[in-house]
């Protein structure tokens, strides 16, 4: 049986997001204060409230509201009779918080053998060049069975292929030492900068993500991301890796009457800025295959320009707020955005996106068969939880209740590359070191020839004057005279035979 549809806005009439086609990908845009951060909050709740697990990231710090029950204001009562929603109430939702800090939330990890070398490099910033070299390393670490875990290890490994570039230039190509020397300096300014934490185990299980609570409501995962934030490119390949991980590991479950679970990738036009063409096509691979998985993703951006067209085609649920029309470039992504939806003749779309207020929506949710719904202008409903942050006792009372609490908070560090490498050059000047000194203790000992027996090695052989042969007698001086000259006249007889015989071979006279 079929799930009912959410609820989301309502103008002239409601306006249904089906549980059914939320796996479809969808969009919320707006300028900054138009009730995007609103819309995403009520979105979750409703996720969460037909057992469906979401994952938010918290950029300003103001979601966190979704966890408390909400508060009667003039603003929401203003909405409820507005909107003539008569059995509204109050109420939160179930909750975890995380944190790649570990600071307001449950510590997030990943190792970096798990990022990979793609986004590792998109990370680190690197030309295609050096992120050649870092798939190196990586294959070094695969065929070498040197694990990956954390920024120690890659460091460890990168400086060892650099030391001995000659090692593998034949099989895995040339190492440039230029290029180790800046992914060994890009590493550090990531760790100046903290984000060195967020490798090493215990690594994210994806499971947790997928949790529901006693009731059967979905966990709304929060990460916070206000210091996050301040590291975007950090922040961008954090969530790209984890949606690479969803779509990597989930297995295929076709279409069902609601999705596993939803993500929402706010500001996320800093997933798209300075990406290389690898990455982008990564990119559109994920979005384009991962609904078979069940999840759905929604980007929250300002401009519908910031994100590539290819992706854009194939977001089907949208909640447009108001854009401001300043520019050129704003008269374009207005011109663009009006032409995405399905017309509505009752509706100047082109001009009302100017002229929509806060927390009113231009909506097109997908219908039963697919195919987007005629563009509506209406204005999102209050949510039922708090509006705004919640004080910090609040915050760390859920996280101390959670029953994952004091899992990811224990960090391990186990053996591995940077742990093996130490071993072996360890073990190298060890043994280098008994070399030496075995080399030193030969030359300083004496030598004796032959040894005594048992004795070990005999000290040197003192010299002696030289022995003449046993029974022969000293010369006479008649003895010298006699052959001093036979040797003359042998001598003379030698020279004149010599000079005959050149003498006859080159014509000479005698």
């Amino acid at each position: 049986m079929a799930l009912e549809g959410m609820l989301i806005a309502r103008g002239e009439k409601d306006l249904l997001l089906l549980p059914r086609m939320a796996n479809r990908h969808g969009l919320v845009a707006g300028a900054t204060g138009t009730g995007k951060t609103v819309t995403l909050q009520v979105m979750a709740e409703h996720f969460s409230r037909i057992g469906v697990p979401v994952f938010v990231a918290d950029v300003k710090g103001d979601l966190a509201g979704v966890s408390q029950p909400g508060v009667m204001n003039p603003k929401i009562q203003e909405r409820i009779v507005k909107l003539k929603l008569g059995d509204y109430a109050f109420e939160g939702s179930p909750v975890t918080f995380w944190d790649i800090f570990g600071e307001q939330g449950h510590p997030v990890r990943t190792t970096v053998s798990d990022m990979g070398p793609l986004l590792l490099s998109r990370l680190l910033n690197l030309n295609d060049v050096q992120s050649g070299v870092m798939s190196i390393v990586f294959r070094i670490a695969a065929d070498s069975g040197l694990h990956l875990l954390d920024f120690k290890d890659l460091r460890a490994l990168a400086q060892y292929a650099g030391d001995h570039p000659d090692e593998f230039e034949t099989e895995y190509g040339r190492i440039s030492p230029a290029s180790i020397g800046t992914i060994q300096r890009n590493l550090l300014t990531l760790e100046d900068q903290g984000a060195e934490v967020f490798f090493g185990e215990p690594a994210l299980e994806l499971e947790d993500l997928m949790q529901t609570d006693g009731s059967g409501r979905g966990q709304i995962n929060i990460l916070a991301s206000d210091k996050l934030m301040l590291m975007p490119r950090a922040y961008s390949t954090f969530l790209l890796w984890l949606m690479s991980e969803l779509f990597e590991r989930l297995p295929e479950v076709g279409d069902q009457d609601k999705p596993r679970l939803v993500f929402f990738f706010d500001e996320a036009h800093l997933l798209f800025t300075d990406a290389p063409q690898v990455l982008l096509e990564k990119i559109e691979q994920v979005v384009r295959l991962i609904r078979s998985k069940g999840v759905g993703i929604y980007f929250v951006t300002q401009n519908p320009l910031d994100i590539p067209d290819v992706i854009l085609g194939q977001l089907g649920n949208r909640v447009q707020h108001a854009l401001r029309a300043f520019t050129p470039r704003d008269q374009k992504a207005v011109k663009a955005a009006a032409e995405t939806f399905r017309q509505n003749p009752k509706v100047d779309v082109e001009t009302a996106i100017t002229q929509l207020a806060t927390g009113e929506a231009l909506v097109s949710f997908l219908d039963e068969k697919g195919q987007p719904g005629i563009v509506e202008r209406a204005y999102v409903l209050p949510p039922h939880s708090r509006i705004g942050p919640i004080m910090p006792p609040e915050r760390q009372a859920i996280i101390q209740g959670s029953v994952l609490f004091g899992h990811y908070e224990k960090s391990v560090d186990r053996e591995s590359a940077y742990e093996m490498l130490k071993a072996r050059a360890e073990k190298a000047a060890a043994a280098a070191q008994a070399q030496a000194q075995a080399q030193a203790e030969a030359r300083q000992a004496p030598y004796q020839y032959p040894p005594p027996s048992g004795q070990g090695r005999a000290p040197y052989p003192q010299p002696q004057a030289p022995r003449r042969p046993a029974g022969r007698q000293k010369a006479t001086l008649i003895e010298a005279m006699a052959k001093s000259a036979a040797r003359s006249v042998g001598s003379n007889l030698g020279r004149q035979i010599l000079r005959g015989v050149l003498g006859s071979i080159f014509g000479g006279k005698r």
